[in-house]
């Protein structure tokens, strides 16, 4: 691999290594499956599953000994029925209680693992029917939810994850605008955004544009690479849909000096592929259109194309950088 001062770590979607292992074999197995991909030095756990019958300084145990770094947590909702109708616009306010408890409990475990990155997908918080909710009352609900979140313990990172639906029908922050405006809500400079490459196709926007509006508005505290078709969650290999658009986020991540951890959020397991190729791949691949990105960051001929809109010329430009020759 290049020798670059900020190439991040690699982590990848713990739960995609269950394919191949035996019966009964549970997180340190995916793990370890995990740590045998070339390059693969970095984890993330979701919370509350991942920690069933696992104390927080066990699996600190288990990264350490796979020679592997603790990214963050993440939270996970879904498994509890009673948050189907919401975490925190939930219309019971136990439930909403329940849903901030949790998420303490949570934070807690990351402190004391040594970590210092939470990621929240709210996925449950929405609604699918015209008349179903109350707009005004849940979003309060979720900007309330999200200060105390982050007043719970301030040196951690509290990373927002956006999507533009499912499971709901329509999430309460589906894209970059509504969680940007919800972190200026929120008020509390320990709240950013962990960018989902195939979310954001989902939600019609431009990878590399939405980088620089969550640099420039909050703070970008996690990247999510993966690929798809824009329609829905492929979760596909980097870089085999969307190469260019690829290419162009990884330019201006760069720019932005963001130098975090590259999860790669994607479904080996949805199509049968073998995990550890597919990991293997993902590195290869990101390494490459990585390299590509540090030859055009300064390509004069290319800042030149951009500053007239041409687009004719800088097609061609990346398309040297990516293809060859013409």
């Amino acid at each position: 691999m290049p020798d670059r001062p900020n190439r991040p770590r690699y982590a990848a979607r713990l739960n995609a290594f269950k394919i191949g292992l035996p019966k009964g074999a549970g997180l340190p197995e995916m793990i370890a499956r995990a740590a045998s991909v070339p390059g693969m030095d970095a984890a993330d756990l979701n919370y509350p599953d991942h920690f069933d019958g696992l104390t927080p300084a066990t699996l600190g145990r288990v990264l350490s000994d796979h020679g592997m770094a603790l990214n963050g947590l993440a939270m996970r909702y879904y498994n509890d029925p009673g948050f189907r109708l919401g975490a925190f616009t939930n219309p019971d306010p136990k439930v909403r209680q329940a849903g901030i408890d949790i998420t303490r409990q949570g934070l807690d475990a990351l402190a004391e693992m040594g970590g210092t990155q939470m990621t929240l997908w709210m996925g449950q918080d929405g609604f699918d029917y015209a008349f179903q909710g109350d707009y005004r009352a849940m979003w309060d609900w979720t900007i309330e939810a999200l200060q105390v979140v982050a007043d719970h313990n301030p040196a951690l990172e509290i990373a927002i994850e956006y999507k533009p639906n499912e499971p709901r029908a329509f999430a309460l922050m589906p894209d970059v605008a509504t969680t940007l405006l919800g972190i200026k809500e929120a008020a509390r400079d320990n709240i950013g955004v962990t960018l989902d490459f195939a979310h954001v196709l989902y939600a019609d926007e431009m990878p590399a544009h939405t980088a620089h509006l969550i640099a420039r508005h909050s703070r970008l505290m996690g990247v999510h690479l993966n690929d798809g078709y824009g329609k829905r969650d492929d979760g596909l290999m980097v870089g085999t849909v969307h190469p260019i658009q690829t290419v162009e986020l990884f330019v201006e991540l760069s720019r932005t000096t963001f130098d975090g951890v590259i999860y790669f959020d994607t479904f080996p397991d949805h199509g049968g592929l073998d995990p550890v190729a597919e990991a293997t791949t993902n590195i290869a691949l990101t390494e490459r259109l990585r390299a590509v990105a540090d030859g055009l960051e300064n390509d004069a001929e290319l800042a030149a194309a951009i500053a007239r809109q041409d687009a004719a010329t800088s097609m061609r430009i990346v398309g040297r950088a990516l293809y060859g020759s013409e």
